[in-house]
């Protein structure tokens, strides 16, 4: 599945870091993409590039949000055919007890000990994952779920206070603390290595995200 051409993309959280890297990278290879974000996504104008941004809070009340349906039935009639993905957030660093209840979100592989339920919230959406492709699966619908779950980066604004507040309950370094996980994450590796998901037509319901690129999840 080389042209994306005919493939709406719609990044959820892609004014800045991984999602704003995922984002440019399917416009790049073609694919008409929506922005989602709280803060209106920017990116480099490109003739040929598709990429429409759109303000919205994931978090507020579905009265405060966009209308993606709409937005999505615009665009319906010239690119029938869909992916969608979802990135961003923001996760306070300190530990279960320093956390109101709305803090303690996500991580999947590690744990989590300095953002509370941030690594089962990871646990969850593979899990979602897997029972949305078995549903899919059981209607005999032609719509395929994975999971991508990516390495801690200190190279966005929500992994650097994360590294960092590891880094320091282990009495490291950053560099030190880093070291042992191999070349960073960085936007850029994120939207190549997804869009080369997609090309390949991957069929794994979970990969890991590391600096090296994707790696199958068993």
């Amino acid at each position: 599945m080389s042209d994306l051409s005919d493939r709406i993309t719609m990044v959820v959280g892609a004014s800045r870091g991984l999602g704003h890297g995922i984002a440019a990278a399917f416009a790049d290879a073609g694919a008409p993409v929506i922005a989602l974000a709280r803060n209106a996504p920017t990116f480099p104008a490109h003739a040929g590039i598709d990429i429409r941004s759109e303000i919205g809070d994931a978090t507020d009340a579905p009265a405060a949000e966009p209308d993606l349906g709409d937005v999505l039935g615009q665009l319906e009639h010239r690119r029938p055919r869909r992916l969608r993905m979802a990135q961003g957030g923001t996760a306070q660093a300190a530990p279960p007890g320093q956390q109101g209840v709305r803090d303690q979100q996500r991580r999947a592989l590690a744990g989590s000990p300095l953002s509370g339920g941030y690594a089962g919230a990871k646990a969850t959406q593979r899990f979602i994952t897997s029972y949305a492709h078995d549903g899919a699966q059981r209607a005999r619908l032609d719509i395929r779920f994975t999971a991508v779950l990516p390495r801690i980066t200190a190279l966005t604004d929500l992994g650097r206070p994360a590294v960092q507040a590891y880094a320091d309950r282990n009495c490291q370094t950053v560099d030190e603390y880093l070291a042992p996980m191999g070349p960073p994450l960085t936007p850029e590796i994120a939207g190549a290595a997804l869009v080369e998901l997609v090309r390949g037509g991957g069929e794994a319901l979970g990969y890991l995200l590391t600096g090296n690129g994707l790696q199958q999840l068993p």
